[in-house]
This record gives C-alpha cells, structure tokens and sequence, in this order.
C-alpha cells in the first residue's frame, strides 16, 4: 500500500466531546465535533452521561466525517481510537466502535494516546515543528513538559504533582460564579483588566514538576476574606481579579518552560491541549520565545481543545511504523507518555 493511498479514520470519545476526522495522504480533509453541553448544570462532566452521549452521536459524528471527506467505508485503510488517558466509559464507547468497524472492514487498528496526539495537533498547519522540542501540554486533567523526539518518540520532563492548570482555571471560575466550564470566561476578562492589581502566591516545586492545588486554595481564601468585606467585590473588580490569577498561573508555567529549555539546550518550543487556547497563554509565550530567539509552535484554537484531527495526525504517523494495535487492546483512564 503506498501512502498517496491512505485514508484513515480517527474517533476521538476521551471524556465530553464525540469527534471524528479523516485524514488523507497526511492531510487532514475532514474534522468534525458534537460537544455535550448536559454537563453545565453540574458544573463538570458527569461520565455516566457523557458515555451515553457518546452512544448517541458517535454514528453520525462517523457518518458526517466520511461524507465530509467524500469517501466511502470502503476507502479507509485504517481505523484510529482514542486508547488513553480519559473517562473510561467514554473511552469504551470510542474503542469498541472503531474495533468493530475494523473488523467489518478487515483493515488494521491504531489505538492512540491522548496526550501524545494533542502534541501532533502541531503537524497539522503548513509549517510543522522541527525535531526535536520541547512541548508544554496544558489541559483540565494534564499539565506537562514533554521532550518530543519524534512523531513517534517523545520523553515526559516533568508534570503537574496534584491538579492540572486547566482544572485550577475552571475550579477558581466556579469561585468567581461562573458558568462550566469557566476557563475561557477568565481569559476574557483578563483582556480588559490589570494583571499587577492582585497579588497571589505562585507555588514552585523543585526541577520540572507543577503544582496548581496551592493557588486554588490562596484564591478560595482571597475571594472569601474580600467578599465578607464588599459582597459586591467580584463584581466590581472582575477584570482585575482575572487578569491578576491568569498572570501568576501563566507565570508559574513559564518559569518551567525557561527552565526545560536551558537544561535541554533546545531552541524550539511548542504549546499543546485545550488550555493552549487561552490567549493570554499563547501571548506571554509568543513574547518569552521572542525575547530567547525560540521558534515557537502553536495549533489553531479548534486543535487545542479535544479534536478527531489530532488522533488523525497521529494515527498516520503510527500507521507509517507499523503501530497497529488488535482487537483485544484494552483503554486507560491513565497512561504514561
């Protein structure tokens, strides 16, 4: 089979947005995503829920990719699945679909890691990152430093030691009042606000390792003692408050990132995962890579949150080598990297 001829099929179920994509020669040509808004009455996801809207909509999220691609069944050479990390009933309702359409059309099986594919959301934009770099992967369950090697090689440096930043985002959005998830509505307001206005504690752990529980805690405990005092404080300084937590938050990732860069001698650098969205994020690093002469890579917005596209991109690259996995590949709600 020559690769001009390779069509694959990618379905991505980790946790609460049902996506699949199609790719093609290496091209992404289809990528679509039905996201489950129940959970916002909640205030997070629900698994039992977000499996059975998995159920719901994974066949016509399939259908719509197929049709976008303007291929057939027929024409797939391969199936891609999300293996890991993520809900485990969400990661079932994705792997038993992809097995059993694999077997129906009797073409091999790619089982995908999560994280490892927001990283390869890089390679989907015309100009793709060189070999090798340092990745800071940024989402509501991850915060990582990764050293990527490769498309099919790449070395964890360092990670979170409690919650990851996207979690601390949506949990100091709830203290705020915000709706879930609260992340992006932080961002926004941080546009129109003083970043120097609050101060708060960033917490530092030795070598490359985060911690984000910390600073939830100072924030609870700053929004308390103010509150008591003007009921009407969140309101009246919104802005500032926002854009003074995202500025420490943002900190307390760039300090590891200007540290991995110096130990690693690396000169390129790249953001990945759904808080790589954050424009406040994708600012402050743009500066820090001007200012060290870094060649910096970062996917557009509909590749940074939970996407078919970058499980695509990824199972070309698998599919390349040869990674095929069989029909008794389990799912991991943890995986290494």
């Amino acid at each position: 089979m020559q690769q001009k001829d390779l069509h694959i099929l990618a379905i991505e179920s980790s946790c609460d947005e049902t996506a699949a994509a199609v790719i093609s020669n290496g091209k992404i040509v289809s990528n679509v995503v039905a996201s489950q808004s129940i959970h916002e009455m909640y205030g997070g996801v629900v698994p039992e829920l977000a499996s059975r809207a998995h159920q719901q909509k994974i066949i016509h999220m399939v259908d719509k990719a197929l049709s976008d691609a303007n291929l057939s069944k027929s024409s797939l050479q391969a199936i891609a699945f999300t293996q890991g990390p993520g809900l485990l009933g969400a990661l079932l309702v994705g792997a038993c679909f992809a097995k059993a359409l694999a077997l129906g059309l009797a073409i091999p099986l790619i089982a995908v890691h999560h994280m490892r594919a927001h990283i390869l959301a890089n390679f989907i934009g015309e100009i793709p990152p060189t070999f090798p770099f340092l990745c800071l992967v940024v989402s509501g369950g991850h915060t990582q430093l990764v050293l990527v090697k490769s498309h099919t090689s790449m070395q964890l440096l360092g990670q979170t030691q409690d919650d990851a930043v996207g979690e601390a985002y949506d949990k100091i959005a709830k203290m705020m009042g915000f709706p879930y998830p609260g992340g992006a509505l932080i961002d926004q307001h941080a546009q129109e606000g003083d970043p120097t206005r609050f101060q708060f504690p960033a917490t530092m752990m030795p070598g490359l390792d985060f911690s984000f529980s910390g600073i939830k805690t100072a924030f609870l405990q700053f929004i308390h003692k103010n509150t008591q005092k003007d009921p009407n404080f969140i309101a009246a300084h919104r802005a500032d408050i926002c854009a003074s937590i995202q500025h420490t938050l943002v900190q307390m990732l760039l300090s590891k990132v200007k540290k991995a860069m110096t130990q690693t001698g690396l000169t390129s650098v790249a953001l990945a995962g759904g808080v790589a969205a954050n424009q406040g994020l994708r600012q402050a690093l743009a500066q820090l890579a001007q200012q060290h002469h870094w060649k910096l890579d970062v996917p557009a917005r509909a590749y940074c949150t939970d996407n078919a596209a970058m499980v695509a991109m990824a199972a070309h690259y698998q599919y390349v080598a040869q990674d095929f996995a069989d029909l008794t590949t389990k799912v991991f709600p943890s995986m290494s990297i």
